[in-house]
């Protein structure tokens, strides 16, 4: 794995992913909307492509010529009903599709984990879009890893723990989250799995 895409690479998570990618020596490319959210310190060092997650061409443009994919969208705390995630995510598989590419993580969230009606009344409306997400990865043949952290903290790097098909606790650092999402590409262990992890206590 030379080259990935990384679809929310301005976001909290996603900005940890792309520093830890740089630090492995791999070459970025970023699909962005705008070029202000993308920080200083990487702007310089990564390949920028202006567009949207909703367009299908934008999407292809991203994805052409990379090893792998790593897809970190996400709503900036805004809470309210959306399909913006999982249409977005429909197009970045039709893309991978197109360019006969394979491997991808997805950032969902631990809350689908959880029954329904467990879900907090203020997290329904984006779970459910998480959920259609979740959904599209799984119907695809895509070879992918859907990585479901719990609270994702603002905390420095930790050991922390992975399981398949439950979250083993409450938080995780968004650097250990953002280094899992890249390294896990190439742990074959994790392939086509549903992903749980959290810092260790």
């Amino acid at each position: 794995m030379q080259k990935i895409a990384v679809f929310g690479g301005t976001g909290m998570t996603g900005q940890c992913a792309v520093r830890h990618a740089l630090a492995r020596n791999l070459k970025v490319r970023l699909l962005i909307r705008d070029e202000a959210t993308v920080p200083e310190d990487f702007k310089e060092k990564v390949e920028l492509v202006k567009g949207n997650v909703l367009n299908l061409s934008d999407c292809k443009a991203t994805v052409a010529g990379v090893d792998a994919v790593v897809v970190v969208l996400g709503t900036r705390n805004d809470l309210k009903a959306t399909t913006d995630l999982s249409e977005g995510m429909k197009n970045i598989i039709a893309a991978m599709k197109e360019a006969n590419l394979k491997k991808v993580s997805v950032c969902l969230s631990a809350f689908l984990f959880y029954e329904p009606e467990k879900v907090p009344k203020i997290f329904t409306e984006l779970n459910a879009d998480h959920q259609r997400e979740f959904d599209a990865v799984k119907a695809s043949d895509l070879d992918y890893r859907c990585v479901l952290p719990p609270h994702i903290a603002d905390e420095p790097s930790a050991e922390f723990e992975v399981m398949h098909d439950k979250s083993p606790g409450r938080s995780i650092s968004k650097l250990d989250l953002g280094k899992f999402l890249v390294d896990c590409l190439e742990q074959e262990e994790h392939s086509r799995k549903t992903i749980g992890l959290a810092t260790k206590k």
